[in-house]
């Protein structure tokens, strides 16, 4: 959405008024909408971090199609190859010295080898793993020792078929160096489409929280690994039931949201033991993230929806209930979305990486 149509958007009263979602007044900030780059096969995750170390944050993205793991320079956003010879990639993560990517990706086991690649800052790769459908990539201090280790989720287990991908799902971590595969479980089942890195408990160590068919999970390790259910989520029938993806915020205490169930139509919030349902309007929820935009103290929730909707959603809390606001409305398949601050103005930023769409935006945070 443009910054004209974004104006007329508040100044029209057009919030959506949905179970549980106030349309009272509360403080969403303006977004300024910037095109980076809009000829993508199959963008499927957006990263951020200094890769210059020019103490500005650039943007790497993962396109699915593409042979070229690619990241656009900030403030200009030329685009430079960062990793060549790649194939269907899916997820990266930075941990360490290293570029850790997931690729010949595919939903089908038959069809997926899951190669988990390592290459360090002089562009040399290292093959450390195959698991068929190594999915969601991610770094995790899980023993306080501020050494990451690298999370390895893949989508199901190595039995699973569609549509009901019934199986147990391995969770698995590397330490770089010797890369060897360490097994955190096998428990959770059907699909595990999203985790999320975070010390639950405030001990220095992170925890691992994951959505799954079977709901969501916390994972933690303390000689030997825990795990836990928060919630089963979305009670449906099999295989429209659990979590498809999950993020932590604080808004009067820490809240747990969720995209529910995979690829659902519902924003969940848990609360102080409660479960609500912010939105169920969406038709492909696919990325959620958590952020303080506003710079008032409570964390804002962002919802890429991928399907139909095409679009980026943010959700502002007003005590008990939630405020719709609609960041960009049919042109941006949202598989990513990241809330950083891209131009050192203390304001987080969103960027978005489409994947029918082809696109990657960022939306400038201009403030109240």
């Amino acid at each position: 959405m443009s910054l004209t149509k974004y104006h007329q958007h508040l100044s029209g009263l057009a919030l959506l008024c949905l179970t549980g979602v106030s349309c009272q007044a509360a403080d969403p900030v303006t977004f300024k909408e910037h095109t980076i780059a809009n000829d993508f096969n199959s963008g499927y995750q957006v990263v951020a971090s200094d890769i210059n170390n020019d103490g500005r944050l650039d943007l790497i993205a993962v396109d699915s199609r593409a042979d070229d793991l690619m990241w656009f320079e900030n403030p200009t956003w030329d685009r430079h190859i960062l990793a060549t010879g790649m194939t269907r990639m899916i997820n990266m993560a930075i941990c360490g010295d290293h570029y850790v990517v997931a690729q010949q990706f595919s939903n089908r086991v038959k069809d997926s080898i899951g190669e988990i690649v390592a290459i360090n800052l002089q562009g040399e790769k290292q093959l450390i793993d195959k698991i068929p459908t190594s999915h969601r990539i991610r770094c995790a201090d899980i023993d306080g020792s501020g050494n990451e280790v690298v999370i390895n989720a893949p989508l199901t287990g190595l039995s699973a078929m569609a549509p009901d991908y019934r199986d147990k799902v391995p969770l698995v971590y590397y330490r770089p160096g010797n890369w060897e595969r360490q097994v955190i479980n096998n428990d959770n089942e059907g699909v595990v489409h999203g985790i999320y890195i975070y010390d639950w408990d405030n001990n220095g160590r992170d925890d691992i929280l994951t959505a799954s068919f079977s709901g969501i999970h916390i994972h933690t390790f303390n000689n030997g690994w825990d795990r836990t259910e928060f919630s089963k989520a979305h009670a449906g029938d099999w295989p429209q039931i659990g979590s498809g993806d999950v993020a932590i915020g604080n808004a009067q205490g820490r809240y747990v949201a969720s995209i529910e169930p995979w690829h659902g139509n519902q924003v969940v919030v848990y609360h102080d033991g409660d479960r609500q349902v912010i939105d169920d309007s969406i038709t492909q929820g696919h990325t959620i993230a958590t952020a303080d935009l506003n710079n008032d103290g409570s964390d804002e929730i962002i919802v890429g929806d991928r399907g139909d909707g095409q679009s980026v959603l943010l959700y502002y809390s007003q005590g008990s209930k939630w405020e719709k606001v609609i960041l960009d409305d049919g042109t941006m398949s949202a598989a990513t979305c990241v809330a950083v601050d891209l131009n050192a103005d203390d304001l987080k930023d969103i960027a978005c990486i489409g994947r029918t769409t082809q696109n990657l935006k960022w939306y400038e945070n201009l403030g109240l």
